[in-house]
């Protein structure tokens, strides 16, 4: 089969389009053909590997153990290991390989039933495929870590990458009053997603109005964590899904200790994927309650200006990769 394949560390010009041994699923395996799959900031992360820790989750110091990135899916089973109770072959599917050894810039890719769920019928492979990476990420980060509840007050910091539309999008389905951060060009786009206010950064910074948020999700950039606490109400909470390794470090660090020393909770999200939470999203696309965002599509063979794109940092919503015709 043909794969995006990375042997080492680097800019998107170390990834090859290779003829790659076609996997055979375990017995708790599916085995997907894929159709189409999306990139993510965790992809370009691994891709590039500047830090030992991101190298470590790659599985090598010296170059990636696992040289398939992408998380992912979307497409048909081909077979199923001996063990497999919830597919069968035929089965439209959509999955997230995160927490599974990614693989999905790939034609097949070999996976755990419990990171998959059905595709609904009406939804586009290319669309199914913009959300479970970003989708869990959002869901957990408004439902589990924000609690987000009707009627409060939400600010959402990168409410236009890929993570940040689906933010505005659960954030409103659990009644919230969201207030998108975002740039000029995608003011527009933002406020369709259903935000109530939107804030362009380029022209006004969200601390000059003085208002405070009962919850704040940072998604992309960078901002000191102290400013995210001055903007949260007495009792609210702060939880950052994404944004830059700064920001990132801040929250895993700081956090704690600022949590500790007021009445504000300033935490960091690591979504783990599961079939429960695609099951939802999956629920919420066939309703027209979640709305994919795609920037771009490009073919598997040009994978690589799929990532350029993707790092200049300027995609509205999801880059997709199509894999199968």
């Amino acid at each position: 089969m043909k794969a995006i394949v990375y042997t080492q560390y680097g800019s998107p010009d170390v990834l090859r389009l290779e003829e790659v041994a076609k996997p055979t699923p375990k017995p708790d395996q599916v085995l997907v053909k894929v159709h189409a799959t999306s990139i993510n900031a965790a992809d370009s992360l691994f891709l590039k590997g500047e830090s030992a820790m991101v190298r470590l989750m790659a599985g090598g110091l010296n170059r990636p153990k696992q040289t398939i990135l992408g998380s992912d899916v979307a497409g048909i089973v081909e077979s199923v290991g001996a063990a497999v109770t919830q597919f069968k072959p035929g089965d439209a599917v959509l999955g997230d390989l995160s927490n599974a050894g990614f693989g999905g810039l790939a034609e097949y890719v070999a996976m755990p039933e419990t990171y998959l769920t059905l595709k609904p019928d009406a939804v586009r492979f290319e669309d199914a495929a913009a959300i479970p990476l970003a989708g869990v990420t959002a869901l957990q980060g408004v439902r589990d870590k924000g609690q987000v509840q009707a009627g409060q007050q939400v600010l959402i910091y990168g409410a236009s990458g890929g993570v940040g539309v689906y933010l505005v999008q659960i954030a409103k389905a659990y009644g919230a009053v969201v207030t998108a951060v975002c740039s000029t060009g995608k003011v527009e786009m933002v406020r369709g997603l259903g935000a109530d206010h939107v804030i362009d950064y380029t022209k006004e910074d969200f601390l000059q109005s003085g208002q405070q948020y009962d919850v704040i999700l940072a998604a992309n950039g960078y901002r000191p964590i102290t400013d995210y606490q001055r903007a949260l109400k007495p009792g609210g909470t702060y939880v950052m899904v994404g944004g830059k390794m700064t920001q990132i470090f801040q929250a895993m660090l700081l956090g704690p200790f600022l949590s500790m020393t007021g009445n504000k909770k300033m935490t960091n999200l690591m979504a783990k994927s599961n079939a429960q939470d695609l099951a939802v999203l999956a629920d919420m696309l066939a309703t027209g309650k979640l709305k994919p965002i795609i920037d771009q599509c490009y073919p598997l063979s040009q994978a690589a200006d799929a990532f350029r794109y993707l790092v200049q940092g300027h995609a509205r919503g999801k880059v997709v990769i199509q894999v199968a015709a």
